[in-house]
């Protein structure tokens, strides 16, 4: 099972873009048009899969932070 934690789209050059994920950011490949810095996406495996809405990103990285608090 894989875990996919929402990051948010710093910068976008050349069809990449470097996602924040607040601890480290990471370089994923653009599969497609439409996305803009701000943005938070999911990324598997290299590239960004799709985009979530602000709301639901926020909630999903709080439950997350929450769950390693719990460790």
């Amino acid at each position: 099972m894989c875990l996919a934690v929402p990051g948010r789209i710093k910068k976008i050059t050349d069809g990449e873009a470097v996602v924040d994920y607040d601890v480290e950011e990471r370089t994923a490949k653009l599969l497609e048009e439409g996305y803009k810095e701000g943005d938070y996406v999911v990324v598997q495996g290299g590239f960004v899969m799709m985009k979530i809405p602000e709301k639901e990103a926020k909630e999903a990285l709080e439950q997350y932070k929450e769950s390693l608090r719990g460790t």
